[in-house]
């Protein structure tokens, strides 16, 4: 039996606490995988650490070998931290921001599905080149250094819109469109940018009035990737989901939000208004 104390806290330890569980329940992994209606190849991936297990699949695992409660906790722990990644802004800057765009792109053409929640800005997808542009100006620390190549980066991405065997789904805030990151014409523009892109046939776009009443707080932005992967941003950095349980929480904030939005005509005829109220400011 395993030391409670004892247990490491490193998720890269999951794979071997859960191959020393097995073992010393006297199972081959063939019949822990039939136990846990799980093919053998998986259970000897999720062993060998190429494969990072869902948390449910480590409660099957853990219910297969009868293991303690109070070790299967701390497991399930170690399974939830280890279906959670953090990447500071600093590493990303540091590294380059365009790298960073580049990654979503990656993860953009690996999706069939993109749905994103957009609390406080549209995103790199929906952004103009001046409104990109003002958004990696104002951002203090090293991102200064690579602003027009994250730039230029930003609007490759854009591509990806205009794949018909992709679906985009965005759903943004009334606010998050009237927050002022540059100027009245900067801002017009983006309205103009939205509409445009409203009208792909792949694409959604729904938006949440500001005097609409909600049953939750818009706290942050995040994008759901088919129903593999989720990711959050944050003010210190970005947040990866792949426990089905988070990505299925977030994905019923999106369709709750869904649910308070306009779509279609009501979103032209909403961001005609915010255009001309921007328009005004320029006089």
């Amino acid at each position: 039996m395993l030391d409670l104390d004892r247990l490491p806290d490193d998720r890269r330890d999951l794979a071997s606490i859960l191959r020393a569980l097995r073992t010393a329940a006297g199972l081959s992994g063939e019949r822990l995988a039939a136990r846990c209606n799980l093919s053998q190849t998986k259970v000897s991936r999720i062993e060998t650490g190429k494969a990072v297990p869902t948390v449910a699949e480590v409660e099957l695992i853990l219910h297969a070998l009868a293991t303690p409660p109070e070790v299967a906790e701390r497991l399930l722990q170690l399974a939830r931290v280890a279906n959670t990644d953090f990447t500071n802004l600093r590493a990303f800057a540091e590294a380059g921001l365009w790298r960073a765009q580049e990654a979503i792109t990656a993860l953009i053409r690996s999706s069939t599905q993109v749905r994103q929640f957009l609390a406080v800005m549209p995103s790199g997808l929906l952004q103009t080149e001046d409104y990109a542009r003002a958004v990696l100006t104002q951002t203090k620390g090293k991102v200064g250094r690579d602003v027009e190549r994250t730039v230029a980066a930003r609007l490759a991405t854009q591509a990806t819109l205009h794949d018909p065997g992709r679906r985009f789904s965005f759903l943004a805030t009334e606010n998050a469109i009237r927050w002022p990151v540059g100027n009245p014409k900067i801002m017009a523009g983006l309205c103009d940018r939205l509409a445009q892109v409203a009208e792909y046939p792949n694409v959604k776009l729904a938006i949440v009035p500001r005097d609409a009443w909600l049953p939750e707080r818009p706290l942050h932005y995040f994008t759901l990737y088919d129903s593999r992967l989720a990711v959050t941003e944050l003010f210190t950095g970005v947040m990866t989901h792949r426990d089905p349980k988070d990505i299925a929480r977030l994905a019923a904030v999106f369709d709750t939000f869904s649910e308070h939005a306009v779509t279609g005509s009501a979103v032209t005829e909403l961001l005609s208004h915010v255009r001309s109220d921007f328009m005004r400011q320029r006089n």
